[in-house]
């Protein structure tokens, strides 16, 4: 189904990127491809029990789209008010608005809510910025032991080398994404951690 169908079936407006307000911290938004969060449900990684943090979610796709299909709870975090608005906007009509929260704030100042056990990334800012965030959510784990998944999608060499260097955090699984794609890259892929 094309992305344009997808929104209208979730009675949202997500499509296209917007880098106006982009820097060398903080980058475009771009929703992920429907394809890639329809592999990421068949995962089974994210039920209706959990809740999912999206950092950087712009006008909310993901969390939309997953609490549609999985029953989970989700919680965007934008710093971008004009997006941030977007995302409140497609909250009047969506189809699970319910199960969806959105706050506008600092990705690096937010405080994790107890309930948060799984967490999405889509390469939304610089590694100096993923190192205060995860900072935030060893605290939130240390505060209350849970088992927390972090999924990385289209994650950077960066990223990756960033993430096999804190002793919390173990690689778990990765969810192969290249077939869904012309380019073969290699970036195409869901990289999960579990804390």
């Amino acid at each position: 189904m094309s992305e344009e169908k997808w929104d209208s079936l979730l009675h949202i407006r997500t499509t296209g990127r917007d880098d106006s307000h982009s820097d060398q911290y903080r980058y475009p938004y771009e929703p992920t491809p429907y394809s890639v969060l329809e592999r990421l449900v068949n995962s089974g990684y994210i039920r209706k029990g959990n809740t999912l943090l999206d950092y950087g979610c712009g006008k909310g796709r993901a969390e939309f789209f997953l609490s549609w299909q999985t029953g989970c709870r989700s919680i965007g975090i934008e710093y971008d008010e004009r997006i941030y608005r977007k995302a409140v906007e497609n909250q009047q009509t969506a189809v699970s608005a319910g199960r969806v929260n959105f706050c506008g704030e600092d990705a690096s100042q937010f405080e994790l809510p107890d309930s948060v056990d799984r967490i999405y990334f889509f390469n939304p800012f610089s590694v100096e910025i993923l190192r205060k965030v995860i900072h935030r959510v060893l605290e939130s784990y240390y505060a209350v032991p849970r088992e927390i998944l972090l999924f990385f999608y289209y994650p950077s060499d960066e990223y990756i080398s960033y993430l096999m260097t804190v002793d919390e955090l173990t690689f778990s699984d990765e969810i192969d994404c290249r077939d869904l794609f012309e380019s073969n890259d290699p970036r195409e892929r869901i990289v999960i951690f579990e804390l």
